[in-house]
């Protein structure tokens, strides 16, 4: 049976500014630097629908139904005021722009196996970590109190590549099934890499959208809606 993910834990991520189109890849969101947005405390739904033509056929006797165009709709969430938190500030001003930005959900985030790893340098680079239990495909993430090895980037998703992959040791690859990176220079500090489930990190372009503050009795917490307008199809990894 599949681990069940909760909603408790899941993180919302805003990128940078992008140039609006209708269908993205992962590709497109190589090189993002994502900021997490704090105080998220209720997530809306996300995700494709599709309208229905409907034509009359005189000699079926019925009406036929296909398939027309899809609409991955409109994400509303609710969040805790706080106006230094470096994610609230950039959807604030993403709000006062009229054009998308690249947006990223990690759901279930605080579950994602997570340790602390070294990274050779070498064609690739390979990522040790004993007993890692990770799958060819498998998106991951790097985080480091120094600097990554060259060729490497924090917050950036990467994958697991086949290439080389053992049970204490794998490499990985800028897009799901491609090239193993290559590291050219030692990094510092201590590094440290999340895998996400597949299929629970969600990536997408969207508009940035205004919305009201909640009210209600004095027992009731000050919330502010925002919305985010999906304007692409959902990326998941």
């Amino acid at each position: 049976m599949a681990q069940v993910f909760p909603v408790a834990g899941s993180k919302l991520y805003i990128g940078s500014r992008v140039t609006g189109k209708g269908t993205v890849t992962a590709a497109d969101f190589a090189g993002q630097v994502w900021t997490e947005i704090g105080g998220w405390a209720s997530a809306g739904s996300i995700g494709d629908t599709q309208e229905v033509g409907e034509q009359s056929l005189i000699n079926e006797n019925r009406v036929r139904k296909f398939k027309t165009v899809k609409n991955a709709g409109t994400m509303e969430s609710q969040f805790i005021p706080i106006y230094l938190d470096p994610g609230q500030t950039l959807f604030r001003q993403a709000i006062d722009d009229c054009q998308p930005y690249a947006f990223k959900i990690v759901w279930g985030g605080d579950c994602a196996p997570e340790s602390d790893v070294t990274i050779s340098v070498g064609t690739p680079g390979v990522v040790s970590w004993t007993g890692h239990g990770l799958q060819a495909g498998q998106p991951v993430v790097f985080s480091t109190t120094g600097a990554l090895p060259t060729g490497l980037n924090a917050g950036t998703v990467y994958y697991v590549s086949a290439t080389g992959l053992t049970a204490d040791a794998f490499s990985v690859s800028a897009t799901a099934g491609g090239a193993a990176i290559d590291t050219a220079a030692a990094g510092t500090g201590t590094h440290t890499v999340t895998a996400p489930p597949a299929g629970y990190t969600d990536m997408f372009y969207g508009m940035a959208l205004p919305g009201a503050r909640s009210g209600g009795d004095a027992t009731a917490a000050h919330l502010r809606t925002w919305s985010i307008g999906i304007d692409s199809n959902i990326v998941e990894i």
